[in-house]
């Protein structure tokens, strides 16, 4: 397995298809993905397994009790936080090898007591139209992990045929 060069961090998912999804896509990009218990499904889930297809053998995923144990594992890592309320869009950071994302629920998103732990530019947003609520979570995950690897070259991908 490739070298990761970051992580993906969900807290208290909810939905196994977007869990089902971001395996695929962490094992796509060569990212770690951290589970937050409790999660609202079985890691086991039928629609997580048609989500994630035959890639959740080649995804490093582990879970975790509550997200302090995974903070107490992993002290050093930048850890950057996501919310639609955030000031700091996700393309104005330079990110570095080994940062971590995390995502809240899928229903309401980081609680605020949380979001308040994280420094103001390490909030980040997914910006969007005016009156529009959230993205869904794989594709948020998705835009800020794709622009964390471009920053970093891409580093490990498949070369082109």
């Amino acid at each position: 397995m490739p070298k990761t060069c970051f992580h993906v961090v969900l807290f208290k998912p909810e939905i196994p298809y977007n869990t089902g999804n971001i395996i695929r896509l962490c094992a796509n990009i060569g990212a770690e993905l951290h589970l937050i218990r409790p999660l609202g499904f079985e890691m086991t889930e039928s629609r997580l397994r048609r989500a994630a297809l035959d890639y959740r053998d080649l995804a490093i995923v582990t879970e975790y009790d509550g997200l302090d144990q995974y903070i107490e594992m992993f002290p050093e890592r930048r850890l950057f936080a996501t919310s639609s309320r955030a000031k700091t869009s996700y393309d104005e950071v330079e990110y570095r090898e080994d940062d971590a994302f995390l995502f809240g629920p899928e229903s309401v998103g980081l609680p605020d007591d949380l979001l308040s732990c994280f420094p103001e530019n390490r909030i980040l947003l997914v910006p969007m139209m005016p009156g529009s609520r959230s993205l869904n979570i794989a594709n948020s995950v998705s835009v800020i992990a794709y622009e964390a690897w471009r920053q970093l070259n891409f580093q490990g991908r498949a070369e082109p045929q």
